[in-house]
């Protein structure tokens, strides 16, 4: 009999019971030591819990917090995420033009150096070097007129270590030019002068310095022509007489 109303307690805290049953519960555990003291653990549980429960209630900042953390994101537009993509190969596809442009910009001067080399080389190697030889500017600037379409100023040599051995008429593809001899000690130096739209393009309008070979490079554009000096002697050697050539033109 203690059972059946041991297993209608839990029932009679809720106050699920009839009427007629909870008072005959009551009656059981006012005189029931052991279902009274059942029915104390059990209330002071469920107030534990209820008082546990309220310990923790999160503010409404909380609330707000994790709604929007949980909350569905929008989702993007088709049209925005084509948009997106196409601005992103745009941008690679400028990033890669670019990138060749420079390289190609870069093999072409690369390209026009090596030639010039080449051509000094020949000249060093050449039984005769030079189809005018003089060392006085008067005479060998006059010698190119009508053999290039441009003319150009030589200069005064007179209290440097510079020596003019004369001159000859080159090519640099299909564009002719005039390339001019000096000496300075042992070493013989070449300087080539052409029209600048014929080789500036891949060069650019900054002097540069440049090393072929075995060979120093001085290159400048000036009055619509490209210089270029070139040759196995010093770095200081070539910028001086790349001085002198600026100072003339």
């Amino acid at each position: 009999m203690a059972d059946d109303w041991t297993a209608k307690l839990e029932t009679y805290l809720d106050g699920e019971l009839s009427a007629s049953e909870m008072r005959d519960l009551d009656a059981h555990v006012r005189s029931c030591p052991a279902c009274a003291a059942d029915v104390l653990g059990r209330l002071q549980l469920k107030r534990a819990v209820h008082s546990a429960g309220k310990r923790y209630i999160p503010s409404s900042e909380f609330r707000e917090r994790i709604r929007k953390s949980i909350a569905t994101k929008p989702r993007r537009s088709p049209i925005r995420m084509w948009l997106g993509a196409t601005a992103a190969v745009a941008l690679l596809l400028v990033a890669g033009l670019v990138s060749w442009s420079v390289r190609q910009q870069q093999m072409q001067r690369q390209q026009v150096f090596s030639e010039l080399a080449d051509l000094h080389v020949a000249t060093l190697a050449s039984a005769n070097p030079v189809d005018v030889i003089s060392t006085d500017r008067h005479t060998v600037k006059p010698w190119f007129q009508g053999k290039i379409p441009f003319t150009f100023n030589l200069p005064e040599l007179q209290n440097s270590e510079f020596t003019l051995l004369g001159g000859r008429v080159t090519y640099i593809g299909q564009t002719p030019g005039a390339e001019l001899i000096y000496q300075i000690r042992k070493h013989q130096i070449s300087v080539f002068i052409f029209p600048d739209r014929a080789v500036g393009r891949e060069l650019g309008s900054s002097s540069k310095s440049q090393k072929e070979l075995s060979f120093n490079i001085e290159s400048w554009d000036q009055d619509g022509l490209r210089y270029f000096v070139i040759g196995d002697a010093n770095s200081n050697d070539l910028r001086s007489l790349a001085d002198l050539l600026k100072k003339a033109s």
